[in-house]
């Protein structure tokens, strides 16, 4: 990756637009079929609210290579604004993916929406959580049926949810109909002070002694009282 190019994907996660949308056009001047730069240049568009450019410029992805997922993608999406529309979902920076114990965990969602709805989403979109029945949904920002978490950290969650604590969720990752969301818990109300979000999954360690430390079997035999 040249230079360039890492400086256009450093503006747009520190959500400089305006600098993304030079530092694109100057590859583009020297590449102007360079795909990557033709998309980040649509994305940095649609987030100040150019719509009509952002569409143009994934139009011109797509002459050049018409399978292109996220240029697809985003067209579908950008389609539905209106010019002066930011984008509809807020977008994650990289620091929203930092796990915490206790406090984050990444979940794949079931009941999933139809793959329209599904081509529609980006990886760091925000979205939200919403408590209807005995399930909790995953909604886009705009109130749209993403799926649902699975029964066993719904039910945590629910609990929790109405003691007062608070969670953020990004959409993590997107293969076909499958959706992965990453939950962060952003405030603790104190009826659930002492409790975590998650519970961490048990790792069972396998000793090893390296054999360099392995000079005699007799040396290494715990006596019977070391080993009660």
């Amino acid at each position: 990756m040249d230079d360039l190019s890492q400086k256009a994907i450093t503006a747009a996660t520190s959500g400089n637009w305006n600098e993304a949308i030079d530092i694109n056009l100057k590859i583009l001047k020297n590449s102007p079929e360079d795909i990557d730069a033709l998309n980040r240049l649509a994305k940095a568009y649609a987030e100040l609210g150019k719509i009509p450019k952002a569409i143009s410029t994934v139009r011109k992805v797509l002459k050049i290579n018409p399978f292109d997922r996220i240029a697809s993608k985003n067209l579908e999406k950008w389609k539905k604004a209106k010019s002066g529309q930011t984008s509809p979902c807020n977008q994650a920076t990289a620091d929203s993916f930092i796990e915490e114990p206790g406090k984050t965990k990444i979940v794949s969602l079931v009941y999933t929406a139809d793959p329209k709805t599904i081509a529609s989403l980006d990886a760091g979109d925000e979205v939200s959580i919403l408590l209807k029945g005995g399930s909790l949904q995953i909604l886009t920002k705009d109130g749209r049926y993403i799926g649902r978490l699975t029964d066993d950290i719904a039910s945590r969650l629910k609990k929790l949810i109405k003691m007062g604590n608070i969670y953020q969720l990004f959409i993590k990752s997107i293969e076909s109909n499958k959706v992965k969301v990453f939950i962060r818990e952003v405030k603790r109300s104190k009826k659930a002070e002492k409790i975590p979000s998650f519970i961490g999954e048990k790792i069972d360690y396998v000793p090893f002694t390296p054999p360099e430390l392995v000079h005699n079997k007799e040396e290494i035999k715990l006596t019977e009282e070391e080993e009660e």
